[in-house]
Parts: C-alpha cells; sequence; structure tokens
C-alpha cells in the first residue's frame, strides 16, 4: 500500500488498491479510493476491486467511479490498450485503416468521468501507437459510429455510451471492421489482451497532445454529410412528405437526438417536429425522467404529450439518449395516448419497408431476393408477412449484435436487406447501418404517418389491418429486477431439473401444456434432431416455452442490467379476430408463468416499477 495508507486486512484487496493508486492519474478517483482506505471502508473497496468489468460482445457498461469495476479514465485507458492490442495482431493494415470514436453527453462529476473525455483517452491510446483516428468533435448518435466505420474502411469503430441506462452509468460499445458489433470469439480475444496490457503505456494519459496529432481527423461535417444523403434512399413520397399538415412532437429524452432528427426530417423534406423543449438539450442528469428510457412508456413522454396537446399533434416520437432507438405514441379518438409496443412498430415499418420495395421493384422474382430480421423474443409478424409476400424471414439470437452480423454475411451474398427489428424499440431500416438506428427510422417512420394521413388512416388503423391481413399477434413482455446472481441461476436451474434430472423441463404450466422447450444456454432443442438446438448458444440464460395454444415465451437474462426479462406472446391464425379472447389467454398465460416459473415472493424478485 502506498506510505500513510493503512492495510485493509485483505491482501488481495491491498494489492488491487496498491496497483490502482499506481495507475491513476486522475485526482478524483484516486483521491476517492485514499479516502475509502483512510475510512478503512472495506466493503465498499470490494465493491470497488472485487471484480474488473467483464468486456463482452456488448462491451463494457457499469456506474461511473473509481475502481477495477466501474466506468472510470484509467479503466478506459485499459480497455483500449486491450483493444488496439488486439487490432495490431489481427489487421496488417491497422496503420493505414485506423478506428472512429464517438462519444454521447454523459458525465459523472464526482469522479470527473464524462463522455467526451473517455473518448479523447481511447484517442490517446491509439494515436500513442501511430493508429489514425477519427474522433468526432461534437457529440454524436451511436449509429453514426457504425455508418462511419462502413463508409471509411476502418478497422473498428467505438461509441461511448450507456444508451438508456441510468445517469450514473456509462459504457463502451465496440464495432468490428464490417460495420457491425463484435461476436465471438472477439470479445474473449479483446478480453485477455486487457488483462495484458493494464499498465498505461507511456503516452496513454497524454489525451491533449493526442489531440493536436496529424493521426486525429475529425469526421463530423463529410459523416453528417454523407449519412443524411445515404438515409435518402429510403424517401419515396417526397410531395407527399411536402404537402403534409400531420403535425408531429419528437423527444429526444435529454439525449444527443435533436439536430440530427430535425436533419432526418429536413432530408426528407418533412416539417420540422415539434421538440420538447425541457428536454431537447442534452442534459447528463436527465432532470425531468426517473428513466431516460422511452421504452418504459408513458411516464418519460408526460412532457412530449403536454406540448402535443398544446400544438394539436397526434403523434409522438421519442429517442432515447444515444439516439439508437425509437418510441412512438398516437393520439387516439378518445383522447388518450397510445403509446405502441416494439412488436408493433416493428410490424408497422416492416409493412412500411415492404410495400415501398413492392412499388419500386416490378419484378416479381426480386423478392426471392429480399430478406427481414428479428431477434428470437421478438414478435413473428414478420414471419406472417413473409410467408404470404415470399421473402424470407430469419430469426437471430437476441440483440443488433447478431442481426447486423447476419445482415453483413446476406450483403456480401449479394441479398437486399430490407428491415431488421428487435421488440426492445430497436429498428434497422437501412443497411448503411448495420445496427438499430432511431435517427433513420423517425424520418420513415415521418413519411408514413404522413402517406396513411393522405389515406384517412392512422397507425393505430394501419397496425389493426396488418394483423387483420397476416393474423393477430398479441405479445406481452416485462421484467423482474434481481440482483442476486445466486438467485438468477437457481432460478433457471429449477426450470432445467425438473424431477431432479438434467435437461428435464416442464411440460406444463398451471393450466397450460408445453409442447416444446429452446434452451440456449445450454444449446438443447426439444425440436430438433438429437435435441441440439439450431441457433447458437447464448452467453446469458435464456430458456423458450412453447404452449399448445400457440403461445410462446422466453425468459432471458439481460447483458446489461440487473433484470430477468419474459416475452410472451400468441399467434393467431388469419380470419381469428377475437382479439379480446386472445388477449384474455394471453393474460393468464402469463399469470401462470409468473406464478410457477418466477415465483416472485419466494426469489424475493422485485416487479418492474410502474
Amino acid at each position: 500500500m502506498e506510505i500513510g495508507l493503512s492495510s485493509t486486512g485483505d491482501t488481495m484487496l491491498d494489492q488491487a488498491v496498491s496497483q490502482w493508486l499506481q495507475y491513476d492519474k486522475n485526482p478524483k478517483t484516486a483521491s476517492m479510493v485514499r479516502d475509502l482506505v483512510r475510512d478503512g471502508a472495506v466493503e465498499a473497496l470490494k465493491k470497488c476491486f472485487s471484480s474488473r468489468m467483464e468486456f463482452g460482445t456488448a462491451g463494457l457498461r457499469a456506474a461511473m467511479g473509481p475502481g477495477t469495476s466501474c466506468m472510470n479514465e484509467l479503466t478506459i485507458i485499459q480497455t483500449t490498450q486491450g483493444f488496439c492490442s488486439y487490432l495490431e495482431k489481427t489487421f496488417d493494415d491497422f496503420k493505414d485503416r485506423g478506428v472512429v470514436i464517438g462519444y454521447d453527453a454523459r458525465a459523472h462529476p464526482p469522479s470527473g468521468g464524462d463522455s467526451k473525455r473517455f473518448a479523447s483517452l481511447a484517442a490517446a491510446v491509439f494515436i500513442s501507437r501511430g493508429v489514425p483516428v477519427h474522433l468526432f468533435c461534437d457529440i454524436t448518435p451511436t449509429p453514426f459510429v457504425p455508418f462511419t466505420v462502413s463508409q471509411l474502411g476502418l478497422c473498428a469503430g467505438i461509441m461511448v455510451t450507456a444508451s438508456h441506462n441510468p445517469k450514473q452509468d456509462n459504457g463502451y460499445k465496440v464495432y468490428w471492421a464490417n460495420g457491425a458489433q463484435i461476436v465471438s470469439p472477439h470479445d474473449r480475444g479483446i478480453s485477455k489482451a486487457i488483462e495484458e496490457n493494464l499498465e498505461p503505456w507511456p503516452e496513454s494519459w497524454s489525451a491533449e497532445e493526442a489531440l493536436k496529432s496529424l493521426l486525429l481527423k475529425d469526421p463530423y461535417k463529410d459523416i453528417h454529410r454523407e449519412y443524411f444523403k445515404a438515409i435518402q434512399k429510403h424517401c419515396h413520397h417526397r410531395d407527399i412528405n411536402k404537402k403534409s399538415e400531420v403535425k408531429i412532437v419528437h423527444t429526444s429524452v435529454h439525449g444527443v437526438g435533436h439536430t440530427f432528427v430535425q436533419s432526418a426530417f429536413k432530408a426528407f423534406d418533412l416539417h420540422p417536429p415539434y421538440a420538447v423543449e425541457e428536454q431537447k438539450d442534452p442534459d447528463p442528469e436527465f432532470p425531468t425522467v426517473k428513466y431516460p428510457n422511452p421504452e418504459e412508456g408513458e411516464g418519460v413522454l408526460t412532457l412530449s404529450f403536454a406540448l402535443a396537446d398544446r400544438e394539436g399533434a397526434t403523434v409522438v416520437l421519442a429517442n432515447d439518449p444515444d439516439a439508437d432507438r425509437l418510441a412512438i405514441a398516437e393520439k387516439q379518438e378518445s383522447g388518450q395516448w397510445r403509446v405502441f409496443t416494439g412488436n408493433e412498430l416493428g410490424a408497422l415499418l416492416g409493412w412500411w419497408m415492404f410495400s415501398c420495395w413492392k412499388e419500386q421493384n416490378c419484378d416479381a422474382a426480386a423478392v426471392k431476393n429480399l430478406y427481414m430480421l428479428s431477434s428470437t423474443v421478438s414478435s413473428k409478424i414478420l414471419r406472417a408477412i413473409a410467408l404470404k409476400q415470399g421473402f424470407h424471414f430469419e430469426e437471430t439470437l437476441t440483440g443488433f449484435k447478431w442481426m447486423g452480423n447476419r445482415a453483413r454475411d446476406l450483403l456480401d451474398q449479394g441479398k437486399t436487406v430490407l428491415f431488421a427489428f428487435e421488440e426492445a424499440i430497436g429498428y434497422m431500416c437501412s443497411p448503411s447501418v448495420l445496427d438499430k438506428d432511431g435517427v433513420s427510422a423517425a424520418a420513415i417512420a415521418g413519411e408514413m404517418i404522413s402517406y396513411l394521413a393522405t389515406k384517412s388512416s392512422s397507425l393505430s388503423q394501419q397496425v389493426t389491418a396488418i394483423y387483420e391481413e397476416y393474423g393477430h399477434h398479441i405479445s406481452k413482455n416485462s421484467y423482474f429486477i434481481c440482483h442476486d446472481q445466486d438467485v438468477i441461476r437457481s432460478l433457471f436451474q429449477r426450470l432445467r431439473s425438473c424431477g431432479g434430472q438434467k435437461d428435464s423441463y416442464p411440460t406444463e404450466c398451471g393450466r397450460f401444456s408445453i409442447s416444446a422447450v429452446r434452451d440456449l444456454t445450454t444449446g438443447y432443442d426439444s425440436n430438433q434432431p438429437g435435441n441440439k438446438a439450431i441457433l447458437p448458444t447464448s452467453s446469458s440464460q435464456m430458456i423458450t416455452f412453447t404452449f399448445s395454444n400457440g403461445g410462446v415465451a422466453t425468459m432471458r437474462t439481460s447483458g446489461t442490467e440487473p433484470k430477468i426479462k419474459y416475452y410472451t406472446e400468441l399467434c393467431a391464425a388469419p380470419g381469428d379476430s377475437d382479439v379480446k379472447h386472445l388477449k384474455k389467454e394471453l393474460d393468464d398465460l402469463v399469470d401462470a408463468i409468473v406464478e410457477s416459473f418466477f415465483e416472485p415472493e419466494k426469489n424475493k424478485l422485485q416487479p418492474k416499477p410502474e
């Protein structure tokens, strides 16, 4: 330990703290650690140092603060050194091609951490090794980073963001040379390289010097121009857009989205949306919302509804803070607001993208080259549309890393990937960005809304029309909060060992009989030969139950939050329009799953906050 600091009584903890104080040049985080040692706050020190943030396919995400388990200047340097070292070994032309780095507006004054500073330090690490860096001069939406990787042919991209997480969090999201998020085995290779490069390199702290380097370029202006040029390929009704009288409200929920969505609407010749004044500028405190996540629904949209009511607007668009997701709400004839689920928006945008494509393509055979994708926990509505219209539909594991990489494979084979979505309000409407993109989705949704208005129709009416044509797909998704990993393991293990035997899953849940089980944690699938799943195994817990009544339910853990999520859907055949009965059947199924599989009281699970 440092002279003047007493031992904690835990040798490994003392070593971790001592190494930290030797490496950390940030006065705030170093001081926080020294204070904890002086105060004998062993438990707090263990929380900071007992483990290193795990680098996975989603990169890093954690609270900002001192220690190896938090996002801070030193862990950013260590992570980037590992990533840089891994890229050096992987790409012979790494020093010719380089990387791009973007960042959001998050900040944590107590630890001195903020996204822009983290991005500058990451740039310093690469520049110290002679690697060209395209560092945005200002905040950008996350989709701009994968767009830049593809546009400039770079080896990798980094986005410093925690997306819609609570304000104290930050993250480090990584893209590969193909423009998609990294998948295994790159995560393991990078993680190993981080462990081998923990000591800061001589110039890694020299962010100010790096910012003067000739190796540093600012791509902001060029990428801004090229991105909005690229998304205009998906603008098909410019005349309607120009004349549209539909009033739309947009909120960026204190994130980066405002100016970019305004520019996207302008690129489509749509009238600019009304901006929620209290939320349009970036603010790391997120002062007007409890959670900066539009997926949480009405609570985040209260100010948007108020503005819409004042202006006579009928639609609200909301991005999450890094603008890669999009939520939409529409005012009903009753005066109430309907917040669409991610699955309903997937149905609407999928229908719209195909309708526009069909108008542009007279060759009937071209549809055989067309693909749409969704994650396995999302609605099967695209599958129903694909079966009737003749295009291909594929399912991937949860997360856009899988859809982005699959889309890249298909594009490389000369296929057309028209649309991909996940139920967590993520949409890929353009292959220019192989990830979810809330900016292009906002403009495309704006055009769809304007078009529907010319047909005296609304989003609500159109989603009903889609379900009537292709079959009702009713979903109900939620989650429980659980911070105890042992409880989570035990909960899933109980489902895998009914009657005390391995791979012995439940055959019923309440009054509902189970017809098939797929466990992507173990690779088991009762529907496949040899019970071997086709989809790759998942690093998280993930079990899907198919029920005899046509219901499907997936239970999974989150890779970035302390949640056990569930996704349920009941799919009806076209023509079965007894929606009330279907909803009641799904409600009963969800109640049975919660009671029999989750056992919230026994496991002390916290329900989703209202």
